[in-house]
């Protein structure tokens, strides 16, 4: 897996490439984390994810309360289907907010 960090509008955006597995997770999980520590909404872009098992999905989840504990908005972008696939059968699209690309969430004003 590999990341990277932009700044878009109000938001940071983490991109995340790659697959994100339990050897990698950890590691997704601080970069979330770490960019919820600075007070900044955030969009996690799974575009270029190709597999993302259960300790992936767990970082996402995590993020995501963090952000809520916070009152950061926090969503994903640009789902793979390979990721959107194992968030639907965790029921997890119906929570995460997801948004086919930034410049859509951006045009929705949200």
């Amino acid at each position: 897996m590999t990341y990277l960090i932009e700044e878009k509008n109000d938001y940071l955006v983490v991109r995340l490439e790659g697959e994100v597995d339990l050897s990698c997770s950890p590691e997704a999980r601080r970069v979330i984390l770490d960019c919820l520590q600075k007070q900044r909404h955030l969009l996690v872009d799974l575009s270029g994810v190709s597999y993302i098992d259960s300790s992936g999905v767990a970082s996402l989840v995590e993020g995501y309360q963090v952000s809520r504990s916070k009152n950061l908005n926090f969503a994903l972008v640009g789902v793979s289907d390979n990721a959107l696939n194992v968030l639907k059968l965790a029921r997890l699209d119906q929570v995460f907010p997801i948004y086919t690309s930034i410049e859509t969430l951006l045009q929705d004003g949200s």
